[in-house]
């Protein structure tokens, strides 16, 4: 049975994981999160020159069961396979992916698959290497966003390498999301959000304001894609058949790097401004509640 997710973690660059209600848990760096499809287990990666994944224990509050290194630099995303059999690690700092096997308690089993990559991107000071950026799982494959190459890396569950998704030269693209066979995807470098849909690619601005957005997270939900643009610190909201415009909202803070859809609730956690903003879902716009849960440096919210 899929446990009952109704708590909110949020992960960052402060003192650890909170838990909105039941306190923190220390851990070093923890700037992103996934939860077990069936087990109550959470996954936090430590994004640290030499990064760790963790496996912790939800029950009666989060206590670290398992740990290992994610064989790379700087992780910044984790991802569960919805077996919850396989887990996989994006590796920032040097553009490593890594795969992990889970056994039937969801701890970590077996070596890890490790998947190194090389090339360079147009940006100089932003492109000058591999940097993975994002794991999904889709269609039984793993996908890996790579800033430093502009492209969307694709593998096997096995580690074997297939034809890359590539985007234009100095996209840079950080997250994205598929629905069936389309593929929306945030540009950090270039500021857009861009989906390729078959031989159609549609590419717009993120935000009305281009001038220094650096997109961060993207998510869809029912025909709407939404996405954070850091800079002009909003949240645009756009229609998933052709990216036009529906709104484009103050994201409650400063640098909101990334957010998080729960029914009919968006957080949004503002990295600048140490707090995670609350937003109710109108029609799908995000309308702020007032309500700002303080956190040190949040960078990843999820409820669970």
């Amino acid at each position: 049975m899929i446990p009952v997710k109704r708590q909110l973690c949020i992960g960052g660059y402060g003192p650890g994981i909170v838990t909105i209600g039941e306190g923190l848990t220390r851990l070093a760096s923890p700037s992103f999160l996934a939860g077990h499809p069936t087990l109550n287990i959470l996954y936090a990666v430590g994004e640290l020159s030499q990064g760790w994944i963790t496996a912790l224990g939800t029950e009666g509050g989060l206590s670290p069961w398992d740990e290992r290194s994610t064989a790379g630099d700087s992780p910044c995303h984790v991802a569960v396979h919805p077996s919850g059999t396989l887990l996989a690690v994006a590796n920032y700092g040097d553009g490593t992916a890594s795969m992990h096997r889970l056994d039937s308690r969801g701890v970590f089993a077996g070596e890890p698959i490790v998947l190194r990559h090389q090339g360079s991107g147009p940006v100089a000071d932003r492109q000058e290497g591999p940097h993975a950026h994002q794991c999904v799982f889709h269609d039984d494959l793993l996908h890996v966003s790579d800033l430093g190459t502009d492209e969307i890396r694709r593998y096997t569950l096995d580690g074997a390498a297939l034809e890359s998704i590539e985007l234009p030269p100095g996209t840079g693209p950080r997250h994205f999301a598929f629905s069936g066979s389309r593929l929306y995807v945030s540009g950090e470098l270039d500021g857009t959000v861009t989906l390729v849909d078959g031989a159609r690619v549609t590419r717009v601005p993120a935000s009305r304001n281009e001038a220094g957005n650096s997109p961060s997270h993207l998510e869809l939900a029912g025909d709407l894609v939404y996405v954070a643009n850091r800079g002009p610190d909003t949240i645009s909201v756009l229609r998933a058949e052709d990216l036009s415009p529906v709104a484009e909202v103050p994201s409650g803070g400063a640098w909101p790097r990334h957010f998080a859809i729960d029914g009919d609730r968006m957080y949004v956690a503002n990295q600048h401004s140490d707090g995670v903003a609350v937003f109710a879902l109108e029609d799908g716009v995000p309308e702020p509640t007032g309500e700002v849960f303080e956190v040190e440096r949040p960078a990843c919210v999820l409820p669970w």
